[in-house]
């Protein structure tokens, strides 16, 4: 069996200890962090030992986007990539404040991602990804199940 040891390097730096910290700054915050991520399975342990302060709501983001817009709370923690953040804002300029747990927490691989290059992409058909017919299905498995809980 291959097994690929890769991460992403945003959510492997985000430990216990430093969630508590901000949790403990901004005591009435939300807490959100995304499931697909390597530190989120750290958090669960860490949330049901009772080493976290608080529980917090593990969201796609799509549902950290609805949990922002429909919850009454005015500040939230964002355990994610920074760049969410500006949709956040623009989405919710209604008295409510987005913190995220690090401030470095910036992936330089989402950044070369822009719309020109989508358009790009989509208009000329350039840079397709081919993926093994057995590869697929099993993808599309585990992405059906991880659309189920958003």
């Amino acid at each position: 069996m291959y097994i690929w040891p890769g991460e992403c390097h945003v959510h492997a730096g985000i430990n216990a200890e430093e969630i508590n910290k901000m949790l403990s700054t901004f005591r009435n915050a939300d807490f959100l962090v995304h499931p697909e991520c390597s530190c989120t399975s750290s958090t669960l342990y860490h949330m049901a030992t009772g080493e976290l302060t608080k529980t917090g709501y593990v969201l796609s983001t799509e549902g950290m986007m609805n949990h922002a817009r429909t919850s009454n709370a005015k500040q939230f923690v964002i355990a994610t990539e920074t760049g969410i953040i500006h949709r956040m804002k623009k989405e919710n300029p209604q008295n409510k404040e987005f913190i995220p747990l690090k401030e470095d927490a910036v992936c330089k691989y989402m950044k070369k991602i822009n719309l020109e290059k989508v358009y790009n992409s989509l208009v000329n058909d350039v840079y397709e990804v081919k993926v093994p017919t057995n590869i697929a299905e099993k993808a599309q498995r585990s992405i059906a199940r991880m659309l189920a809980v958003s």
